[in-house]
């Protein structure tokens, strides 16, 4: 049984128990308390509890495990990313452990389709672009694509985004001309609460910038602000999946061509503390 390749993986924890159960397919008398030991710690169940997840990895802990697993300096500084993925704190924190992995060349050989598929919920441009190949004046210069968008992106975002939907399968480009495809969405279960964290951040802001970057006709906002009992919540939620369906039905059945791409929000949030606390698992 050979070693798990680490730069296949984006939970620690799996690799480690993946890591020990070949250790020990090699060495039956191999342990946990041998590896605690070859770590320099003293608790006879900290591999154990870190990978069940019971512990958490601290830095003094990581260099250990780095040290006891003979991971080289390459590889230290990707395991370590991944710690800092599992434990971050705030989304700001794993999103930047999430850019040190993925500018990690072996992560993106083992795993690129996948790291594409996180760029696109991130990055507001990705599914923009993706809805932009339906206008029929479509262009599949990067330089069109920048200057179409509101507000503008770069030529090399333009550049990569293109060149990302076409990895996916998402776009097929013919020259200057594109159409969609039938692709596939495949983030990665570690992180993918995370994209849909940064989508739906990044559509909020352009929200926000387009009451004053556009004119009262280019925009539509309504708002309520009603209190409302706990239990009606699902309902709530229900209506407005039922209200996006719909939504969609209509820009799909449009008779007419395209002629732009549009955000539609459909979201509520509280403004208030709940009277009733969420219950327990």
């Amino acid at each position: 049984m050979s070693e798990p390749d680490l730069y296949s993986y984006l939970d620690y924890r799996a690799w480690l128990k993946d890591w020990f159960a070949a250790k020990k397919a090699a060495n039956r008398r191999f342990s946990h308390r041998a590896f605690v030991r070859m770590a320099g710690k003293s608790s006879p169940s900290l591999l154990v509890d870190v990978i069940e997840r019971r512990r958490n990895l601290t830095p003094s802990t990581t260099e250990a495990f780095c040290r006891a697993l003979k991971l080289a300096a390459a590889e230290a500084s990707f395991f370590t990313a991944l710690v800092h993925l599992d434990q971050a704190e705030s989304p700001a924190e794993r999103n930047e452990a999430w850019a040190r992995i993925a500018a990690t060349r072996r992560f993106r050989e083992a795993r690129k389709l996948e790291g594409e598929s996180f760029e696109f919920l991130s990055c507001w441009y990705y599914p923009a672009i993706h809805e932009l190949t339906k206008l029929p004046d479509f262009s599949a210069d990067p330089a069109w694509i920048a200057r179409s968008l509101r507000p503008n992106i770069t030529v090399p975002q333009a550049r990569r985004a293109l060149s990302a939907l076409q990895e996916m399968g998402l776009i097929r480009v013919d020259g200057d001309s594109a159409r969609q495809c039938e692709g596939s969405i495949t983030t990665p279960h570690e992180v993918e609460g995370l994209a849909v964290h940064n989508y739906h951040l990044g559509m909020l802001q352009r929200a926000q910038e387009s009451i004053d970057a556009f004119e009262p006709h280019q925009r539509h906002f309504v708002g309520l602000t009603v209190a409302v009992p706990d239990s009606l919540v699902p309902t709530l939620k229900a209506e407005l999946n039922a209200l996006q369906e719909r939504l969609l039905d209509l820009c799909d059945s449009a008779p007419s061509p395209a002629d732009q791409v549009v955000q539609v929000g459909l979201h509520f949030f509280p403004l208030t503390e709940s009277s009733v606390k969420e219950p327990q698992p």
